[in-house]
């Protein structure tokens, strides 16, 4: 199955080298003693901050987060049909339905903004169109429902409602702006000469097409389902049996995948999830560490001291909102991360609009998360991308530090 995966045999030596890159990188990342690290100076401290915070990723959202979303985004691309993507989110697609379906995707995700990923990447590559897409990439980490109830619980209701609506209203305003911004270029897809609407795949039907995916979904969901703060209620019920929910549907899925699926589909998506790896896995380690060396982990400092970000986000003036927009889209959140961060920051005088507008644009954005979406859907796009979050975020901080 490997080798088929890795292609033929003139290339298949290095697709090897690649995979045990991949995997030496990320053993080291996941084993070595970085804490044990001997500090003395700025530079060298934030190289270990770096190191631990390529740490940190490796061991709570690589195995559990972004491969299995790497083959959800593999059998996207492999089992969803193109006529599918293009009737639901093409560019010609109902507006009301793709963008309510993509504007309330993170209500089911719950990922971070790298998990994401791979995901926006399988549905852009079978031909969905710029703007649902846009709006499903910034609604699958931002509309979380479990943070948004810890955000409100922590951080007081109208932080915790002003972000829900802000990330649906968010989702649906940035994905209209990129289709109107580039609908010639969507357009070109659909009606150049020759292009023709792809027959829908019937090698299985739509209800077991469905099944599969939402046993993958599932397992991706259970499987990082957060402690919550307090040990009661549904959602601590549902973490304390979140393994044996994600083992019964880890057996559902090999018994799907048994009795619907031939070897060689089998062997095609493994390979097209091995695709995404190659192309996602080295510039999110890159991010990471880049992001690492500058902004450090939460409470630690590296070559841009933390205390500047906290004095540049009093009150709720233009100023203080952009950027605290800024500094969020840069900074990599791992999901619910971001509530201790700006409870620790609102203590020490951080405006609640300048609060607001790194909640919208921190979980949604990050470093790494913008190398990876340029390598998808181009510079432009990117650069237009992060723009739009950057300033509804800041609008967003600006209308509720007035009010608040």
């Amino acid at each position: 199955m490997i080798a088929s995966v890795l292609g033929k045999p003139g290339s298949r030596r290095r697709e090897y080298s690649i995979l045990l890159i991949l995997v030496a990188v990320f053993l080291a990342a996941y084993f070595l003693p970085f804490e044990e690290m001997q500090t003395g100076s700025v530079a060298t401290n934030s190289v270990k901050e770096s190191l631990l915070m390529l740490q940190d990723y490796a061991r709570c959202h690589v195995l559990l987060c972004l491969v299995p979303a790497l083959f959800i985004a593999g059998a996207i691309s492999v089992f969803v049909s193109q006529a599918a993507v293009l009737k639901y989110f093409g560019s010609q697609a109902n507006k009301v339905l793709a963008y309510g379906v993509a504007s309330v995707s993170g209500t089911v995700l719950a990922v971070c903004s790298c998990t994401i990923l791979p995901l926006f990447a399988g549905i852009y590559s079978r031909g969905a169109g710029i703007g649902p897409a846009s709006a499903f990439l910034y609604s699958g980490p931002a509309i979380n429902v479990l943070a948004i109830m810890l955000t409100a619980r922590v951080l007081g209701w109208e932080l915790g409602i002003a972000r829900a609506v802000g990330a649906i209203l968010f989702s649906v305003v940035i994905g209209l702006v990129m289709h109107v911004l580039y609908r010639k270029e969507e357009r070109a897809k659909t009606t150049s000469e020759g292009f023709v609407l792809p027959e829908e795949d019937s090698r299985r039907s739509l209800g077991k097409n469905i099944i599969y995916f939402a046993i993958m979904v599932g397992i991706l969901v259970f499987a990082n389902w957060s402690r919550p703060a307090q040990e009661e209620g549904i959602w601590y019920a549902v973490f304390s049996i979140k393994w044996v929910i994600t083992g019964v549907l880890c057996v559902l899925l090999a018994a799907v995948l048994w009795f619907w699926f031939a070897r060689q589909e089998l062997s095609v998506w493994t390979s097209s999830s091995w695709g995404y790896a190659k192309k996602i896995l080295p510039l999110l380690f890159i991010g990471v560490i880049v992001a690492g060396v500058l902004l450090g982990r939460p409470g630690h400092p590296a070559l841009v001291p933390q205390q500047w970000i906290s004095s540049c986000v009093g009150g709720n003036g233009l100023g203080a909102n952009l950027f605290a927009s800024i500094a969020g889209a840069f900074m990599y959140f791992a999901t619910l991360t971001e509530i201790p961060i700006l409870e620790s920051l609102l203590g020490a005088g951080m405006g609640k609009g300048p609060a607001l507008a790194l909640l919208l644009a921190g979980p949604a954005l990050s470093l790494p998360n913008m190398l990876v979406i340029r390598s998808v859907i181009g510079t432009q796009k990117t650069v237009v991308y992060v723009v739009l979050v950057v300033l509804l975020s800041t609008v967003a901080g600006v209308v509720f530090g007035t009010f608040f």
